[in-house]
């Protein structure tokens, strides 16, 4: 596990791809777990430890995770999540697709579609108009890296819906790279998809000063070499 940011208030790790956030049917340790064993030990904590969840990445998803370590922490962050003033910057490996026809690198990019939740399938599928169920999903991208066979996007999210990245990349025919669910044409080694939640920019839930923060770039040579 690997702490980016801590302070008495709040904990900020960089999760690795295959890592759960919290508990699932799988019985797998969850990251959440972790963290406390980590705060336990370092702080020598008696009985229980305190950490809140409040909010997650996908499990083949790296990138950085904010935990609340106090009560009073947590709600001010739900609600911060909630209202949109959490600021998260992602970063996602792309084939040169659509992507590359006709946008000058740098340059900003919006997609908007109606996303519709398929619950079995773990899957969201992207309309270009509204229908039943759905839910308006809005994100800025641009290039900010190329090789001869993959683009590297930066991503902001303006809405915050289920599988929204890799559901409007795939969408514009650019599937993350390894994301088989979302269309891409071969899985990565380790299982992981090449999308990360590269940075975190919000106003501290208690002594409101202003917290950035980035997570490292994977130590992969696809991701060394576009980040470059």
């Amino acid at each position: 596990m690997e702490v980016i940011y801590e302070d008495n208030h709040i904990i900020i790790v960089n999760k690795q791809s295959g890592e759960i956030v919290q508990g699932d049917k799988t019985g797998d340790r969850p990251l959440s777990g972790i963290v406390k064993d980590y705060i336990k030990e370092k702080y020598q904590k008696p009985g229980a430890v305190f950490l809140g969840v409040a909010h997650r990445l996908d499990r083949p998803v790296s990138g950085l995770v904010v935990f609340a370590r106090t009560s009073k922490a947590l709600t001010r962050l739900n609600k911060m999540f909630a209202d949109g003033e959490v600021h998260k910057t992602y970063w996602a490996i792309v084939g040169k697709g659509s992507v590359a026809r006709g946008q000058e690198s740098g340059e900003w990019h919006t997609l908007e579609h109606w996303l519709v939740r398929n619950e079995k399938q773990n899957k969201s599928y992207a309309y270009d108009h509204e229908r039943p169920n759905a839910k308006k999903a809005i994100l800025k991208y641009r290039e900010i890296g190329r090789s001869d066979n993959y683009t590297l996007l930066e991503v902001n999210l303006m809405t915050g819906r289920h599988h929204q990245i890799r559901c409007q990349l795939a969408a514009m025919g650019c599937p993350i790279k390894g994301d088989l669910k979302y269309g891409a044409p071969r899985s990565n080694p380790d299982g992981s998809i090449s999308l990360m939640a590269r940075r975190v920019e919000f106003i501290h839930p208690v002594s409101k000063a202003p917290i950035v923060v980035e997570a490292p770039v994977p130590n992969d040579t696809l991701w060394q070499a576009l980040a470059k």
